[in-house]
């Protein structure tokens, strides 16, 4: 077999794989994404904000889910109030260096959060140990908290008002399912609240 075949056939698996995982993800966990999107809605129209977190690719897409809110995702509209706690390198490092690693998100929610705010954490293991103790500190704040991981659900789900399970083992399809349905609730959540194109 070729180098050019070998690397067609690398691009076919992982697209393969990730339609599967995306086809599973839409059967099983559409319900729990009509009820994060209630939510979400619920929280901003309240005048609460979305505290988003994650390691890692999760970080990236914390903090592309709350560029998209701020600024927009696919409409010109109000901003929207998110925050991804993923962002504040001085805040990270002091935290981390005074009370571990495990406390870097917690310290913050504590900070930022409020009651009815929305908290939601991302971990393709769901056994993050700075994201399960931000989800229980935002709980003890009275947020409402929204899991996203992978099939196992993990400790963090067990900390969660509503979950998003993607059905696979892989972090790489884990975390592509995950952005698209932080894409889809962007886009939901533009509707909702402002009108427009239908979803």
């Amino acid at each position: 077999m070729s180098r050019q075949t070998q690397e067609r056939q690398v691009l076919r698996e992982v697209i393969e794989e990730h339609s599967r995982v995306l086809g599973k993800t839409l059967a099983t966990q559409l319900e729990a994404f009509e009820r994060i999107a209630e939510m979400a809605e619920t929280c901003l129209r309240d005048g609460g904000k979305i505290l988003i977190f994650g390691n890692g690719g999760s970080a990236a897409d914390a903090q592309h889910f709350a560029a998209e809110l701020v600024g927009r995702f696919e409409q010109d509209r109000g901003g929207l109030p998110a925050m991804a706690l993923t962002v504040n390198t001085s805040t990270l490092t002091a935290v981390s260096n005074d009370y571990g690693f495990d406390s870097v998100f917690a310290r913050q929610v504590e900070a930022f959060a409020a009651e009815g705010d929305l908290a939601i954490g991302l971990s393709t293991s769901g056994e993050s140990g700075n994201v399960i103790a931000a989800a229980r500190a935002a709980r003890d704040l009275g947020c409402k908290v929204v899991a996203m991981t992978g099939a196992e659900g993990g400790t963090l789900a067990e900390h969660a008002d509503a979950v998003i399970a993607v059905p696979s083992q892989t972090v790489a399809r884990i975390q592509e399912v995950h952005e698209i349905c932080l894409h889809a609730l962007a886009a939901k959540l533009e509707q909702r609240i402002f009108g427009g194109v239908d979803r």
